[in-house]
């Protein structure tokens, strides 16, 4: 090796030393045997501190029944409206309670009950996690857990909480045995109804006492646990009934699992559906729905059920008491002493809900819910099975300017736009074949929107459901509101075939009224209850949210639909009133719902009539009712509707509407366009337009288009202005274009849809 050589080595070895120090001085701080003592530290205190903790806190005594109160329910101004709550629990031993039963809860909810120490450490570290996080009840607990937590503790959502509920379980599972702990789990536990204690629950949904419960009945009751609210049977969405037998199968199927239920006994098991829940007591019928809505929105929001039912808290609703008995008194003079079930059986399938709410607060200021339990469970002002009808139409308007849409010829749409009305009209433009009828097929012209809304004339709705996108329809009336799981993009959407309840239609046209402001009609505006001996408010969502549509757009509806009241469908009913109004009418296929949803610059009310079989409770016809023909949203929801509104505003109906719109406060309607006596051909396959002549109103404000025409409509004579409006001019929702073999009138059809209104 020469010099350059052995001075390159030095060199090299050199820097080779200077790096090694260095990554030396990193390790002096860093070394795996520093790492592990580190974590063994923590650990060793992690341990030091549990066992401090263990040994310092100790079994509490039990929570006092004593203490337990009724929660009171007040009306807005304060006064009380009821005293609901008992605590409804009997205590019974384990050696009551059959065996199956006791183990249909232990395979529901802690299959390895019998085997573990009494807690669940990969759930509980889950459920700490999920609470710092600030996602609520989230973590899985075991039976003894469950049980630590009903009876020595509060169920408050808090780590320190959580913490206790490990150590009192894990003392209780060492002190109990397990029969004693399941024992007391089961008489603990809350079932809904009020219902504490199984012994109360098998009361409360089967009318037996504990004993008698089959392993069917017990997998039911063991179900309910996860959700009581939820899973009641006889209050339960579709969803939720889905959802609780889903679980009772789940339940007996691990009980096979664990050889507790022979698979050949499983196979003969049937879903016992529980008997309907009693009247509360000392509560009138339209209070029944009020308490129990209230109710759904406190636990919608977070409120623990269990620790409502225990009592204690104090709700103060935005019921107006002076509006709530005139709405009852309105349903009584203008529907019910009407009927007469003995002379009429279809006068026993009359159904009627109202909602009625405060555009600028979103408060429910009155509610109608139906004849009361135990004659109706179901609140008809909540349900949302029947179809809206033409009470959607106003929606798909909204979309139409809210996005800017324009016609098939280009031109913009607005109330001034000229469609064709022709009845069975193909609709141009869309992917689907679609041509409904009109309403008793009417042979429309050439109508403006305005006088196609006071109308409620199909072609023309269907075709600016074309125009405008049913996807983009269907996204603004889930922005007013709409349940969206319940509305089908598809052509028959623009007649109004989706479900949806008069509280949601309020709180669409409440949004209206709001210039654009998303109203969700609120029932609770104040809940309090005890904690620490302080009384504390539960934080509440507003009910007016962001705006949803335009003030432009919003305040053109309004104006709008004033034509709907002073020359279309509810004109019989609602014209001439002391005070300024708006609305739509609305009936669906075959009679089965009828609508009115109306509204003043300071009261919105949706008034929905339903058809319901009392055995079943299938959709039926109204047809008949009252002794009359067909039902229309124009004749008794619209009467409920007036007759209401003017007692609950008193003399309070000076106020206008105060709207920004370019077309001005009230649109003139377009004079109404006298039918043709040709009627219309119905459209090939090809959707070759009818031939039959049309008309269109005199001087419309803006360019007429005949949409999906390619091109614009030709000037036509003016029509009368005096001529009367066709009868029956609404429409409403159809089976979704299947075949139904009838018109709206009863009528033979030779087209896939009937005829709405």
């Amino acid at each position: 090796m020469g010099r350059a050589d052995a001075r390159r080595a030095r060199e090299g070895s050199a820097r080779r030393a200077k790096q090694n120090d260095k990554k030396s001085g990193i390790r002096r701080f860093f070394t795996w045997k520093k790492l592990l003592g580190a974590f063994l530290g923590v650990c060793l205190l992690g341990i030091l501190g549990f066992i401090g903790l263990y040994l310092y806190v100790d079994i509490p005594k039990g929570n006092s029944a004593a203490k337990l109160q009724s929660n009171v329910f007040k009306y807005s101004d304060g006064k009380v409206m009821a005293r609901v709550g008992e605590l409804n629990r009997e205590s019974v031993p384990i050696t009551r309670i059959p065996k199956d039963v006791q183990h249909a809860f232990v395979a529901a909810e802690n299959k390895t009950f019998y085997d573990d120490s009494g807690v669940d450490l990969k759930g509980t570290l889950r459920g700490v996690l999920n609470t710092l996080r600030g996602q609520g009840k989230q973590g899985g607990s075991t039976i003894t857990q469950q049980y630590v937590k009903n009876y020595y503790l509060s169920q408050e959502q808090t780590v320190s909480r959580k913490l206790q509920e490990i150590v009192i379980s894990l003392k209780v599972d060492n002190k109990f045995k397990k029969d004693e702990i399941l024992a007391g789990y089961l008489n603990t536990s809350y079932y809904g109804r009020g219902a504490y204690g199984i012994q109360a629950a098998a009361q409360a949904y089967y009318g037996v006492d504990v004993e008698k419960l089959t392993v069917s009945q017990g997998a039911y009751l063991a179900s309910l646990l996860q959700a009581p609210s939820q899973y009641d049977w006889t209050s339960a969405t579709p969803a939720g009934q889905k959802r609780v037998k889903e679980r009772w199968a789940y339940t007996l199927d691990n009980m096979v699992d664990m050889k507790w239920l022979p698979a050949s006994e499983r196979a003969k098991q049937t879903f016992d559906k529980p008997q309907a829940p009693k009247p509360l007591r000392g509560v009138s019928p339209q209070t029944s729905y009020l308490v129990k809505q209230a109710k759904q929105e406190l636990f919608a929001q977070g409120v623990d059920e269990s620790e409502f039912e225990a009592g204690g808290w104090t709700v103060t609703l935005g019921i107006d008491k002076n509006k709530q008995k005139a709405l009852e008194r309105s349903v009584k003079r203008k529907l019910t002493d009407d009927l007469d079930p003995k002379k009429r059986k279809v006068d026993a399938d009359a159904q009627l809900g109202a909602t009625s709410v405060d555009p600028k607060t979103g408060h429910i200021v009155a509610m109608y819910g139906g004849a009361g339990y135990p004659k109706h469970w179901t609140n008809n002002a909540t349900r949302s099975d029947y179809q809206p009808a033409s009470t959607f139409k106003p929606l798909i308007l909204a979309s139409a300017m809210e996005n800017n849409a324009v016609t098939q010829d280009g031109v913009p749409i607005t109330p001034n736009t000229i469609y064709d009305g022709r009845n069975r009209r193909p609709v141009v433009g869309g992917d689907i074949a679609f041509a409904p009828p009109n309403e008793d097929e009417q042979p429309y012209g050439k109508i403006s929107v305005q006088t196609a809304t006071n109308n409620s004339v199909n072609a023309v709705f269907a075709q600016m459901g074309a125009d405008v996108g049913l996807e983009k329809i269907k996204k603004t009336a889930v922005s007013l509101g709409m349940d969206g799981s319940k509305i089908d993009a598809k052509p028959a959407m623009t007649l109004g075939t989706m479900g949806a309840s008069p509280l949601q239609m309020a709180g669409a046209y409440a949004t209206l009224d709001n210039h654009g402001k998303k109203v969700t009609p609120t029932l609770v505006k104040k809940a309090v209850h005890p904690v620490d001996g302080v009384e504390t408010a539960v934080p509440l969502k507003d009910p007016i949210g962001e705006q949803v549509l335009s003030r432009r757009t919003a305040d053109t509806l309004t104006s709008v639909l004033t034509g709907v009241v002073n020359d279309g469908t509810a004109t019989q009913s609602v014209k001439n009133t002391a005070y300024e109004a708006a609305g739509k009418t609305g009936t669906s296929d075959d009679n089965k719902s009828a609508w009115f949803v109306g509204y003043t610059p300071k009261l919105v009310t949706a008034v929905g009539m339903f058809g319901e079989s009392p055995k079943g409770g299938t959709q039926v016809t109204l047809k008949g009712t009252g002794g009359g023909g067909r039902v229309n949203g124009g004749g008794y929801p619209a009467q409920v509707w007036a007759d209401y509104t003017a007692s609950a505003l008193g003399g309070n109906t000076g106020a206008e509407f105060d709207l920004e719109t370019d077309l001005g406060a009230g649109v003139p309607p377009t004079p109404t366009p006298t039918p043709s006596k040709t009627p219309s051909e119905s459209p090939t396959p090809s959707g070759t337009p009818s031939k039959s002549p049309s008309q269109t109103p005199s001087s419309p404000s803006t360019s007429p288009s005949q949409s999906g025409s390619g091109k614009p409509s030709d000037p036509a004579t003016p029509t009368d202005p005096g001529s009367s409006p066709p009868p029956g001019g609404e429409d409403g929702g159809d089976t979704g274009g299947r075949p139904t073999g009838g018109n709206a009138d009863g009528g033979k059809s030779t087209n896939s849809l009937p005829g709405f209104n």
